[in-house]
């Protein structure tokens, strides 16, 4: 039976709001706020629908779309299983949106994922995910941006590139070294936290710019290759038909393992869940700029895509990583090379700014519930962000592009995050059965199927995950699992006589 998918109106921006139970707002309470609290920063709500849309599909294009496809195509030698399993990724994200805007509209908090399986599950698994989130998803996946951002870069200036070294420290050089390419990673990541430290304003204003400057491009080259382009790929639509040879059990894993790297490359579609407490109405505007966010980012990934197909033959785009640049050579000549590099190394500079905005609301929400550095839970006075939080995520992600092992954390710990997203959807239907009186202004259209969908799919693509890296999941189990004394130690330093509950944190509590 669907839920529904309506909106009605209701002003959730106010500081007092009812807890999911339904019951009076969690702040109105016997005990009357201190001084202290009354004069401590709130975040402000200044994020439209246009800013939540456009940091949706920040977060999510970076390098990946213009290198993912060759790789995919030696598993999955067909132009029209290409686009198809693109499409198959992008219905998963759009169920996801789906699903996250209505638990975004009950929590319209800073927190993301975060809030919403803690208030399913309880703490612990909140912090869980937190714990996992920080150390290796998160640290693990600004540091390769920031290198992917370098090695592109150095492709255009080969002075800064990977190759350059700096300096090495150790005997006979071949201690610890690091490369012009590293400390440009690093400079990236300090500079953009600099920035989004200024306040939400300007991290919105960059952001979209930033956006802008990378989408208007690959429009007018998908256009200009629809329209104008040399053709030497796909004739017909009957070869969209084909499957490459592949029939049976050989087809059913070539998708999955295919499944796998295009769900990787939508990444990042739940950002602007994690900065729902800077979101105006954000039952209408987190819930329309999730859902138009990555419904944009489906299009124009599908559009990119059959601009591959047609421009070059897929047996020549078959295990070439930059593929968009083989594609683009192709389609206006030797030229497009370097203007195709140029537009990656902003495309990729676009998503580090966006993961490098949403991260930190989940650390502060982290610490404002005392399950993590204290200090993360402090919004700037002027700015009213999360500033030591950004500086925190920042000198752990530049500490792993200088060690260098942020590849291999983050490999470690993706199957988790899969496991996470899938909690996540299960928790939907956990509160509708636990909290059926909540506050809700939008209803996740389709439920339950879509829901459903989105939590299967992940568990799928979990499986795959962990059938194809078997040993980097072990591994990735026992980072995890360290997460568990962390929060024993965490909750009994909060527990300590004269802490009190912070009067941001378990706003909406679900017993």
């Amino acid at each position: 039976m669907s839920g529904g998918g309506g909106y009605y109106e209701r002003d959730v921006t106010k500081d007092s709001q009812a807890d999911v139970r339904g019951g009076p707002p969690a702040e109105a309470t016997d005990r009357a706020p201190s001084a202290e609290a009354i004069a401590e920063p709130r975040f402000a709500r200044r994020l439209g629908l246009l800013d939540t849309a456009l940091l949706v599909i920040g977060a999510v294009v970076g390098s990946g779309i213009f290198l993912t496809s060759g790789h995919i195509l030696q598993v999955l030698p067909s132009p029209g299983l290409l686009l198809t399993v693109w499409l198959a990724g992008g219905l998963i994200t759009i169920c996801g949106a789906l699903s996250f805007a209505e638990l975004g509209g009950i929590f319209p908090e800073a927190g993301g994922p975060y809030l919403y399986i803690r208030e399913a599950y309880g703490p612990a698994a909140g912090f869980l995910f937190g714990w996992a989130f920080f150390w290796f998803i998160q640290g693990g996946g600004l540091a390769a941006l920031a290198v992917g951002f370098a090695e592109f870069l150095g492709a255009l200036f080969p002075d800064l590139s990977m190759d350059t070294l700096v300096f090495t420290l150790g005997p006979g050089g071949t201690g610890f070294s690091v490369s012009a390419g590293q400390l440009v990673a690093a400079a990236a990541i300090l500079f953009l936290t600099g920035v989004n430290t200024r306040g939400i304003q300007t991290s919105a204003a960059v952001q979209n710019f930033l956006t802008v400057l990378r989408v208007v491009p690959v429009v007018a080259i998908v256009v200009l290759g629809l329209t104008l382009g040399e053709r030497s790929g796909v004739k017909g639509f009957g070869e969209l038909l084909t499957t490459g040879g592949l029939d049976g059990a050989g087809l059913v894993k070539a998708f999955g393992l295919a499944l796998v790297a295009v769900f990787w490359t939508y990444d990042g579609w739940y950002a602007a869940s994690c900065t729902a407490g800077e979101v105006r109405n954000p039952g209408r505007n987190l819930t329309l700029g999730l859902i138009l966010g990555t419904m944009a980012v489906t299009v124009l990934y599908m559009a990119v895509n059959l601009v591959y197909i047609l421009a070059v033959p897929v047996g020549e785009l078959a295990g070439v990583t930059r593929v968009a640049e083989v594609a683009g050579t192709a389609l206006f000549g030797s030229g497009a090379a370097s203007i195709l590099a140029a537009l990656i190394a902003v495309s990729v500079f676009g998503c580090l700014d966006a993961n490098i905005i949403m991260g930190p609301r989940v650390f502060f929400a982290m610490a404002r519930d005392g399950c993590f550095f204290r200090g993360m839970g402090r919004l700037g006075a002027r700015s009213r962000v999360p500033v030591r939080a950004l500086w925190g995520q920042a000198a752990w992600s530049v500490v792993l592009c200088l060690w260098g092992t942020y590849r291999s954390l983050y490999e470690y710990m993706v199957f988790a995050l899969l496991l996470f997203f899938a909690g996540t959807g299960l928790a939907l239907f956990r509160l509708r059965r636990r909290a059926p009186h909540a506050h809700r202004p939008y209803r996740t259209w389709g439920y339950p199927a879509v829901p459903a969908f989105f939590v299967l799919a992940s568990l799928g693509v979990f499986v795959n995950t962990v059938a194809s890296s078997p040993l980097k999941s072990l591994v990735g189990l026992g980072l995890l699992a360290v997460g568990g004394p962390a929060y024993l130690i965490w909750r009994k330093r909060a527990a300590r006589p004269g802490k009190t509950e912070s009067p941001l944190s378990r706003t909406f509590a679900v017993k």
